[in-house]
């Protein structure tokens, strides 16, 4: 038979020919560290683990403590307090006031104690006596009083109108102006039965009717005269 030879493979090697391979990926990088891994002696993996594990036993405990360490809370605002939400006063007594003998007493002072609890220094003037009729002043005319200290004060009470003033009445009262580094406050500071009583002690004495002269005796007696 002519034309017909022998049958050739068709990778046969004695032909130098090559082929592109589509599709073949090269060796990863999980695949050649479970090589090496697999690689060690046992007594290396064992060592590895432990200090793995040891290491992310290590960084659950730090790290919550290195975040809460960067998150410094920042501290809470404190509002400066109103002045008469910090302030009291306390009625200590009449102090007296000298009058000249035989007159009636138009003025009086009387002794109070005041506290400032917290907050910066407040300092307060008297401005009024609960009626109308009356006047008041500390002396000093303005006084400070700082936070966590107790300043007594003498308060003046004079009588410019009787005409006004109650006979009677119960928890008399003085306006307070107040002032601190928050705001300026007008304040009625009220009183027990001890201020009540000697306050109106003042009002009597200054508001009493003044007594009616007496009329003179006659010099003579209507029967001296003799009738004819």
């Amino acid at each position: 038979m002519t034309g017909i030879g022998p049958v050739e493979p068709v990778d046969s090697s004695d032909r130098e020919e090559s082929y592109d391979v589509i599709g073949t990926d090269g060796p990863r990088l999980t695949d050649r560290w479970s090589a090496r891994w697999r690689g060690l002696p046992p007594r290396t993996r064992r060592a590895t683990l432990t200090a793995t594990a040891i290491a992310l036993l290590a960084a659950g405990v730090l790290l919550p403590r290195t975040l809460s360490g960067d998150q410094h809370p920042e501290p809470e605002h404190t509002p400066v307090p109103w002045p008469a939400n910090v302030t009291a006063w306390r009625y200590l007594g009449p102090a007296g006031l000298p009058e000249p003998p035989g007159t009636r007493p138009t003025s009086g002072r009387f002794r109070f104690a005041v506290d400032v609890r917290s907050g910066p220094p407040v300092t307060l003037q008297v401005t009024g006596a609960a009626f109308t009729g009356l006047t008041a002043h500390a002396l000093p005319d303005a006084f400070t009083v700082h936070p966590g200290t107790t300043r007594r004060v003498t308060v003046e009470i004079s009588v410019s109108d009787c005409s006004v003033l109650p006979q009677n009445a119960d928890l008399p009262f003085l306006d307070v102006t107040l002032r601190n580094a928050r705001a300026i406050q007008h304040h009625s500071f009220i009183f027990g039965q001890a201020y009540s009583r000697d306050l109106f002690r003042l009002l009597r004495g200054a508001c009493a009717a003044t007594p009616a002269p007496q009329p003179g005796r006659p010099t003579g007696s209507a029967g001296s005269q003799n009738a004819d």
